[in-house]
């Protein structure tokens, strides 16, 4: 009986994320600035404007005060894995949210996304549909990943639908896989693969494009619909 393998690879290691900025339509990510992201990151991430339970199921949070974030803050502007930014809001370039790349591996081609919150203002909108585009878009088109991640807490139901709705494909849970804040964490994984890719970025540009949008900010046709329909064709 033949020993089965998986299919050869004409394969290029991929290359890694910098710390520079991505610049999108409505929002702009950059390395954080500790001294200039505290105080806006703060206000829309902590009552009365943020939602405490925003932090419920991140490793860290919430913040006693403006100081203590700066604190984590300065933390994260020196770390490579996770590779951390800010999310700033165009035109006007104001602070309101984070991500990272992390578990980067690109000898493997593999790399995740996480450590993702959004400030009240970034929160269900086409700024933050547009952050995880670009994260997407970097680590495909730009520096040739195979696979991009999302992990969340399996009990984390909203996360686990919005990687649904970004395209992202349920792998299955990981049990026991972490303590945080002690307590037990399962974790739930997903993924977009490379050959997924072409679709999806042609899902989110439409999605994106401004005529996808009434005059009053709402879409007109859901990125599960345009997502599904790219992958049927």
């Amino acid at each position: 009986m033949p020993v089965m393998l998986g299919d050869p690879v004409d394969w290029v290691p991929a290359g890694c994320p910098a710390a520079a900025p991505i610049e999108g339509r409505l929002v702009r990510l950059r390395p954080i600035d500790p001294e200039k992201d505290a105080a806006p990151l703060f206000r829309s991430s902590h009552p009365p404007l943020g939602d405490p339970e925003h932090w419920t199921y991140l490793p860290y949070g919430p913040y006693e005060d403006e100081a203590a974030l700066r604190a984590r803050l300065e933390e994260t502007a020196h770390s490579e894995d996770p590779l951390y930014f800010t999310i700033e809001l165009l035109p006007e370039g104001r602070p309101a949210g984070s991500a990272s790349y992390l578990r980067i591996t690109p000898e493997h081609g593999a790399i995740e996304i996480g450590h993702i919150w959004f400030g009240a203002e970034l929160r269900r909108s086409a700024a933050a549909t547009e952050t995880i585009f670009l994260l997407a878009r970097e680590a495909f088109d730009r520096l040739g990943y195979r696979r991009l991640e999302w992990k969340c807490n399996a009990l984390n139901d909203a996360s686990r639908r919005a990687a649904e709705r970004f395209g992202f494909t349920f792998e299955g849970v990981f049990r026991k896989q972490q303590v945080v804040k002690g307590r037990n964490r399962d974790t739930a994984w997903f993924s977009i693969v490379d050959d997924e890719w072409p679709a999806l970025r042609a899902a989110y540009e439409e999605w994106l494009a401004p005529e996808n949008f009434d005059p009053d900010g709402r879409q007109l046709r859901p990125l599960r619909d345009l997502i599904a329909e790219k992958r049927d064709g």
